[in-house]
C-alpha cells in the first residue's frame, strides 16, 4: 500500500510551532481579503464575460493540473495562476481571491488534499494576490483601463509578478522548514529554477491575456495555447531529469535516483518513527556480483553487459513495490527496502537475492555462475542519511567478501575507517610529528660517550659525508635532506628523523646525570599544543636465558597513552596505523627510538639485544633496511644488538619482496626472528628459504601447554624442529614457574613472560636490571611435569 503523502501530516514533535504559522497565514490572508470579498457582492453581475470566461478557464484547469512525474507526485504546476493574476491586474482583488478560492479548493478535491492543507493553499494565493496588488498600486493607476502603457505601468506590473512569487515562494518554503526542519531547506533551493521556469511563465501571461481580453473575450481561450507550451515544457524537463536519474544499460534507477529515494525514504520514516509506527526502519543494500570480472575478462565486454541486464532483470522480479533496485555502476547494485521493523527483515530478504543469484544465467548456452556479497546498513541504527547509510553498507558488503561470506550486516567492529578510528588516526600522526611533551622532539647536545662495546652516542651528527661510510648509509641520507615544496610535508619528514630534527633544533645544554632517565620536561612559559594527542612511548620485555637465567635482551613494545582515551590497544594502533601511510612514520619513529635507546645503553655499561616488530607495509620495500643500516651506523651500535620479528602472515603477503627486504637485512648484520610460530600460515620452507635466527613460540601455545597436552607436544615439536635447524627458540607468553621448567627441559633457549617480568619504561628496566638475580631451574622432575597428550 502506498503510503500517505507527508504533505498531508505534521509530525507531533512540530505540531504546535507549525499549527501557530498556518493559524498565522490564515488570519493574515483574511485580513488583507475581507474588504475585497464583501465588496465583490455589489460588483459581480457587472464583471465583463471576458472575466467569467478567465474563472472558468482557471478552475477547470486546476482540475487537472500538470503533476510532475514520480512516486510521490509532490510537484505540480497550476493554471490557476495565471488567469487569476490577470483578474487581479484588470478586476481587483477581490474577484482574484475568489477564483482562487474555488480553483484551490477543486484542485485539493482532485489531489487529496488534507482540509487543513488546502486552507493554507488558499490562505498562501490570497496574502501572494494582496502583495501583488499592493505594488501594481505603486504605478499611475488601473493599468488597463485606457490608453498605451508606459514604462512605469510595466514596472509596475513586474513588480507585482515579482512580489506574487516572492511571498507564495516564501510561504512554502517557511511551512516546509517548520514542519520537516531544516533538512528540507536544500530541497527546496533545488526546486526553485523548476518554480521560476513554470509558475513565472504563468505569471508572464498574465499582462498579454489581460490586453486579450480587453480587445474581445473570445481571445481569451486562445491562452491554452502558450499554457499548453508551458505544461510540455515542463513534462519535457521533468522527463530529461528523469532520464539523467535512469541507468542507459539496464533502465533502472542510477546512483542519482538512489540518493533522492532514499532521502525521501528517510524522511517518511522518521515521520513515522515520530508517530511511534513499529515499521519505522529502512535497509539498504549493496550488492557486488563475485565473479564479473572474469566473465569481462574471457568473454568479452558485450557478454559483460548481457549478464548484467539478466542480473537487473532478476532484482526486478525479487523486489517488490515500493521497493527500489538501482544499479550505481559496474557490477554493483542496490535496493533499497522500506516498512521494517527489525534487520532479520533486510537479512532474510538478502539471503533471497543470494539464493535468485546463485542460479546460473544461461547466454548462448554457457551457463554463467555469478554470485554476489551483500552489506546491509540500517536506518537509523546505521545512519540517518543517505551518504553514511551508503558507507556502511559498503563497509558490511567488504566484510562480507573478507570472510568468504554472502551477506554481512554493519558493525562498528568491521569498520576500519570510522569516525572513530579516523579521529585516532589523526591523532596518530600527530603525536609522530612532535615528541612526548608536545613539541618538535630535539635531542640533547652531549660529547661523544662510548660503552663496553664501543657504541658512540654523537653529540651532533654529522653533516658531511666520510669516505668510510657504508653505501646504504650515503644512499638513505640523500632521501630526506631536500626541503619538500609542501610545508606540512616537510615538516611531518623532518620530525620522524631524528637526524634532521638535530639538524633544524637549536642545541640544548647537556642534562645533569640525575636526569639522563627522566622524561623531558616542557620549557617553563611554553604553552601547550591543541589539541593535545598524547604520548607514544617503548616499552621493553627482558628475554632470560632459560639454562642460565641471565638477561640476554629485551622485546620493544609500543605503547600510547592518549589523552581521551587512556592507553590504547596495542593491536588497535596497529591496526589502525596499517591502513594509512601514518604507519612509515611510525616504524621510522620505532627504530630510531629503539636504536637511539640501545645507544644509551651501551653508554652507561648495559650490553642488550634488542628486538623490534615490523609490519608488512615496512618489508614492501627495502626502506626499511636502509634506515636501519643508517640508523645503526650513525649512533655506532653493532648490526647484532637489533633483531626484526616478522610474522607468516607478512611473508604471505607478497613473498618475493619481503624475502628481498629480509636479505637484505641479513647481510646488514641484522638478526632475523620468525614471530608467533604457528599460529598462522606454518610452512617448513620458510625455516628453509629464509635467513632467519631465531624462532618464537606464540604464547597461545606457552599459556597452556602445563594442562594441555596438545599444546605441550605442539611446543615441544617446534623446538625440536628449531634445533635441528640451528635456530634459536624463544618462548612467548611464561607466567608460571611450572611452565618456565617444562620449556627448560624440552630444551628451549630463552623465554619473556610475566613471571619474569612485564613490559617496562627505558628507565625503569635499568633499575630492574641491578635487582634483578639469575635462577637457573632444576632439571630434576622436569621431564615428569610434561603432559601427556591423550589418545584420540
Amino acid at each position: 500500500m502506498e503510503p500517505p503523502d507527508p504533505r498531508n501530516l505534521v509530525p507531533p514533535g512540530r505540531a504546535a510551532q507549525f499549527t501557530a504559522f498556518v493559524v498565522g497565514v490564515l488570519a493574515v490572508a483574511v485580513l488583507v481579503s475581507a474588504g475585497p470579498l464583501v465588496s465583490l457582492g455589489t460588483s459581480l453581475p457587472d464583471l465583463p464575460v471576458a472575466f467569467w470566461t478567465m474563472a472558468v478557464l482557471a478552475v477547470a484547469c486546476d482540475a487537472r493540473p500538470f503533476v510532475a512525474p514520480g512516486r510521490r507526485q509532490s510537484s505540480a504546476v497550476y493554471p490557476s495562476s495565471c488567469f487569476t493574476f490577470a483578474i487581479l491586474l484588470g478586476w481587483g482583488l477581490g474577484p482574484a481571491v475568489a477564483v482562487q478560492a474555488v480553483a484551490v479548493l477543486v484542485s485539493g478535491v482532485r489531489m487529496g488534499h488534507a482540509p487543513w492543507r488546502t486552507a493554507f493553499n488558499a490562505a498562501q494565493y490570497a496574502c501572494s494576490l494582496a502583495a501583488a496588488y499592493a505594488v501594481s498600486r505603486l504605478g499611475p493607476g488601473a493599468a488597463f483601463d485606457s490608453g498605451p502603457l508606459n514604462w512605469t505601468d510595466v514596472a509596475a506590473i513586474g513588480g507585482a509578478g515579482v512580489a506574487w512569487f516572492l511571498v507564495n515562494y516564501g510561504l512554502v518554503t517557511a511551512a516546509v522548514r517548520l514542519r520537516f526542519g531544516e533538512r528540507w531547506w536544500p530541497n527546496a533551493w533545488r526546486g526553485l529554477p523548476f518554480e521560476l521556469l513554470s509558475t513565472g511563465s504563468l505569471l508572464l501571461l498574465a499582462p498579454i491575456l489581460v490586453t486579450a481580453a480587453r480587445a474581445s473575450a473570445a481571445l481569451v481561450p486562445l491562452v491554452l495555447v502558450p499554457l499548453f507550451a508551458v505544461y510540455r515544457m515542463a513534462r519535457l524537463t521533468v522527463e530529461q531529469h528523469q532520464l539523467a536519474s535512469l541507468d542507459p544499460l539496464t533502465g533502472l534507477p542510477n546512483r542519482k535516483a538512489l540518493l533522492a529515494e532514499v532521502n525521501e525514504q528517510v524522511h517518511r520514516h522518521a515521520e513515522r518513527a515520530a508517530r511511534g509506527e513499529p515499521d519505522a526502519h529502512l535497509a539498504l543494500l549493496l550488492i557486488d556480483l563475485d565473479r564479473f570480472k572474469n566473465v569481462n575478462d574471457a568473454l568479452g565486454h558485450a557478454v559483460g553487459d548481457r549478464l548484467l541486464v539478466e542480473v537487473s532483470a532478476r532484482l526486478t522480479d525479487v523486489v517488490e513495490s515500493p521497493d527500489l533496485v538501482a544499479r550505481l555502476g559496474g557490477d554493483e547494485f542496490a535496493i533499497v527496502m522500506t516498512g521494517l521493523t527489525e534487520v532479520g527483515q533486510a537479512r532474510a530478504f538478502a539471503d533471497q537475492v543470494v539464493r535468485v543469484l546463485a542460479e546460473p544465467v544461461p547466454l548462448d548456452g554457457l551457463p554463467l555462475d555469478v554470485g554476489g556479497s551483500i552489506g546491509i546498513a540500517l536506518y537509523p541504527d546505521h545512519g540517518e542519511d543517505f551518504a553514511t547509510l551508503m558507507r556502511h553498507a559498503d563497509v558490511a558488503m567488504y566484510d562480507a567478501k573478507h570472510r568468504n561470506d554472502t551477506v554481512a550486516v554493519y558493525t562498528a567492529e568491521s569498520d576500519h575507517n570510522s569516525a572513530e578510528r579516523l579521529g585516532l588516526l589523526a591523532d596518530l600522526r600527530r603525536v609522530l610529528e612532535v615528541g612526548p611533551t608536545g613539541q618538535p622532539r630535539a635531542a640533547e647536545a652531549a660529547p661523544p660517550v662510548r660503552g663496553g662495546d664501543g657504541a658512540t652516542l654523537p653529540a651532533a651528527p654529522p653533516t658531511e659525508e666520510g669516505p668510510g661510510q657504508r653505501w646504504w648509509s650515503r644512499r638513505r641520507r640523500r632521501l630526506p635532506t631536500g626541503v619538500h615544496d609542501d610545508e606540512l610535508i616537510n615538516r611531518i619528514v623532518i620530525a620522524a628523523d631524528p637526524i634532521l630534527r638535530r639538524s633544524t633544533q637549536p642545541t640544548q645544554p647537556e642534562p645533569d646525570a640525575d636526569e639522563v632517565w627522566a622524561r623531558p620536561t616542557q620549557p617553563e612559559g611554553q604553552s601547550d599544543p591543541a589539541p593535545d594527542a598524547g604520548e607514544i612511548m617503548l616499552y621493553y620485555q627482558p628475554q632470560i636465558e632459560i639454562a642460565t637465567g641471565e638477561v640476554v635482551g629485551v622485546e620493544a613494545l609500543l605503547r600510547w597513552r592518549h589523552p581521551r582515551r587512556g592507553m590504547v590497544d596495542p593491536e588497535e594502533l596497529i591496526r589502525v596505523a596499517e591502513q594509512s601511510a601514518v604507519m612509515r612514520l611510525l616504524t621510522r619513529r620505532v627504530v630510531d627510538d629503539v636504536v637511539e635507546q640501545l645507544a644509551k645503553w651501551s653508554a652507561a655499561g648495559v650490553s642488550l639485544r634488542a628486538a623490534l616488530n615490523v609490519s608488512v607495509r615496512d618489508l614492501h620495500t627495502g626502506e626499511i633496511a636502509e634506515q636501519i643500516a643508517d640508523r645503526l651506523t650513525r649512533y655506532g651500535v653493532a648490526p647484532q644488538r637489533l633483531q626484526l620479528e616478522i610474522t607468516e602472515g607478512a611473508l604471505m603477503a607478497d613473498p618475493r619482496r619481503v624475502l628481498a627486504t629480509i636479505t637484505q637485512l641479513h647481510r646488514i648484520g641484522v638478526g632475523i626472528a620468525l614471530d608467533d610460530f604457528g599460529t598462522g600460515y606454518s610452512s617448513l620452507q620458510h625455516l628453509r628459504r629464509l635467513p632467519l635466527s631465531e624462532v618464537k613460540v606464540d604464547r597461545s601455545f606457552v599459556l597452556g601447554m602445563a594442562d594441555d597436552g596438545d599444546d605441550a607436544a605442539i611446543v615441544r615439536s617446534t623446538i625440536e624442529l628449531a634445533k635441528a635447524l640451528g635456530l634459536r627458540v624463544v618462548a612467548e607468553g611464561v607466567e608460571d614457574e611450572r611452565t618456565w621448567r617444562m620449556l627448560h627441559s624440552a630444551g628451549c633457549d630463552a623465554a619473556q613472560g610475566w613471571f619474569y617480568a612485564r613490559p617496562m619504561p627505558a628507565e625503569e628496566l635499568v633499575a630492574w636490571l641491578a635487582r634483578y638475580r639469575p635462577v637457573r631451574p632444576l632439571a630434576a622432575s622436569d621431564e615428569a611435569e610434561l603432559p601427556r597428550r591423550h589418545p584420540r
